[in-house]
């Protein structure tokens, strides 16, 4: 039986047995069964972690060690909240924070801890303790933000949207020109993103010409 460790553009972490791109951190959320219990989060460095890196091993969900969590892609992962890890994709880190600081407008580049206070604020409603979500016009939106329409989760992606599931984008849907969207990504990324970053996206999704898989 598939583990809940597979998290949503929407933030919420699901069972299902696709793996995908990236693994992510938010601490122990699991017990000695490897189930979860209430909590999503134990602290609020969330970071996006290669799924090899210096031949490492681990067993997924052991017990008093971090909880797994597993990823489609980037876009997803910065869709839920979650920013590269300084360690595993360190140039991935740095090229985040250069468009973070862009983004901002800020002067000097923030420490870790300082740039994970911001996305916490930005991405978790301290009522609810659920995604935060905001809305814009859809025509300013950059490449690799996540939209709901519908609700459904979409990747914005040139003149298409991609509707997601856990086991990759299905079928394109033509973008509107603009109007008003929910917007999953939190507002700071999508900053970040409008100023240079973007995603390393799933590989295939659907060729809308014939229906046939194709490179994104």
């Amino acid at each position: 039986m598939a583990l809940q460790n597979r998290v949503t553009p929407s933030g919420e972490i699901i069972a299902d047995p696709a793996r995908g791109l990236f693994m992510g951190n938010r601490g122990i959320l699991h017990d000695d069964a490897r189930r979860l219990g209430k909590a999503r989060w134990r602290h609020k460095n969330w970071i996006t972690c290669l799924l090899d890196f210096k031949g490492r091993r681990r067993d997924v969900m052991s017990p008093h060690r971090y909880t797994e969590l597993f990823f489609l892609d980037e876009a997803v992962a910065l869709a839920a909240g979650h920013r590269p890890c300084a360690e595993c994709r360190r140039g991935r880190y740095r090229a985040f924070l250069a468009a973070w600081t862009a983004g901002a407008g800020q002067d000097g580049q923030p420490k870790a801890p300082e740039l994970d206070a911001v996305l916490h604020a930005a991405r978790v409603d301290p009522g609810t303790r659920r995604q935060r979500t905001y809305r814009t016009d859809l025509a300013g939106l950059p490449d690799g933000v996540f939209i709901r329409l519908e609700a459904l989760p979409l990747l914005v992606l040139g003149d298409r949207l991609l509707p997601w599931a856990p086991g990759g984008y299905g079928a394109a849907i033509a973008r509107p020109s603009g109007g008003p969207v929910c917007v999953l990504t939190p507002r700071p990324t999508v900053a970040a993103m409008t100023a240079g970053y973007r995603p390393e996206l799933h590989l295939r999704t659907v060729n809308t010409e014939n229906g046939n898989a194709g490179p994104a």
